[in-house]
């Protein structure tokens, strides 16, 4: 009898514990396994040639060199294709040699006006202004901004990490030796008459960015830098002849690469300037999509569903299944690794480039690199 009873009560055990199982495992979502391939879009790029004669900073982009070099693709809306193109067109030209990259741009603006005087004011704040972007070695750290207005008015900081991953802009930081200059077709803040638009010439020191760069400047033969530019353009009023930022109105930002969100911030979404040794006027070598691309791609997916999966729940996923992602498949790609704590984490993944193996890995604070 007391065997009976035995046999029932492990008998009824086993059943309770089969329900309760089966209870958790339905409570319990089963993380996603489908294998996806990885496909992505090639970044905006820039072929830059070598400036064969001399470039005078005035705005107005009647060299020679700047004859011969190519304008980039047309700027479209910071979101990208969802949102309608922009009002006026914006477009860039870039050319280097052994002292300085030079930039160019020409902004359409039916009405040419800017207030703001001091340097290193917040221009975008009260004007339309144009911004660069530079980040030399691509780590999504340590990478330089530059803003002006029509009066070329400057605005140039550092920034030691994006925003988002906790980065603070360090605005007493100088580009030592930068020239800049403006051109407006038309007059400023001249309310009376409508202009056609403003022209932007620069001079970057090669000096002045060896600090950041972390790698070889001048760049060699080749050598591919992160880069992009924005445009930040207000509705206006005119109050006694006076042209002012409208109130209550929201900007529109116009860029070269688009960023899928309202945020510069986000060096991964910018694209390439590839150097090259042959002069502006002759036909240059054709853009390389960078063999990290991939892993890159990879690893910036998985460093965001990790971010939003922080907002979510106040921790860090301590494995990638639980984030719930795709598998993602491509032909030089292994499979992804990660260390995490409820605080920070590392993802890894293994990337074949040109017949040799690589490791890059992000971390949580975003930046990103080839592992050691």
């Amino acid at each position: 009898m007391p065997q009976r009873i035995g046999i029932a009560l492990v008998a009824l055990l086993s059943i309770a514990l089969f329900v309760v199982g089966s209870l958790f495992r339905s409570s319990v979502a089963t993380p996603r396994t489908e294998a996806v391939e990885l496909v992505f879009d090639e970044p905006r790029n820039y072929v830059c040639q070598r400036a064969e004669s001399a470039i005078r900073i005035d705005g107005k982009l009647d060299e020679s060199a700047w004859q011969a070099a190519d304008w980039s693709k047309d700027f479209v809306d910071i979101e990208g294709a969802i949102r309608p193109k922009p009002l006026y067109r914006t477009r860039v030209k870039m050319l280097w040699d052994d002292t300085h990259l030079y930039i160019a741009a020409e902004l359409e603006e039916p009405h040419v006006w800017a207030n703001a005087t001091e340097h290193d004011s917040y221009i975008f704040h009260f004007d339309n202004d144009f911004e660069v972007f530079l980040d030399p070695d691509g780590d999504n750290h340590l990478y330089a901004e530059l803003e002006m207005n029509a009066r070329n008015t400057t605005w140039d900081l550092l920034l030691v990490k994006p925003y988002q991953a906790g980065g603070p802009a360090i605005d007493a930081w100088e580009i030592v030796g930068l020239k800049s200059a403006v051109h407006v077709d038309g007059t400023l803040n001249d309310s009376r008459d409508r202009d056609r638009g403003w022209t932007i010439e620069m001079a970057w020191p090669w000096s002045a960015l060896r600090q950041i760069a972390g790698r070889p400047v001048p760049p060699k033969d080749g050598d591919q830098w992160r880069i992009n530019f924005s445009r930040v353009q207000w509705q206006h009023e005119i109050v006694d002849g006076k042209y002012r930022k409208a109130a209550n109105t929201k900007e529109d930002n116009w860029v070269w690469s688009p960023q899928g969100v309202i945020d510069m911030h986000r060096p991964e979404r910018w694209g390439y300037v590839q150097f090259t040794a042959t002069p502006a006027g002759m036909t240059a070598p054709p853009f390389r999509l960078d063999p990290s691309a991939p892993a890159r791609e990879l690893l910036h997916r998985l460093y965001w569903a990790q971010k939003d999966y922080h907002r979510q729940h106040g921790r860090y996923a301590d494995t990638l299944a639980t984030l719930r992602l795709p598998r993602y498949i491509h032909p030089a790609l292994g499979e992804p690794e990660m260390i995490a704590s409820a605080t920070s984490f590392e993802i890894t993944v293994p990337v074949r480039t040109q017949g040799i193996e690589e490791r890059w890995q992000i971390r949580s604070d975003g930046r990103i690199s080839k592992a050691k």
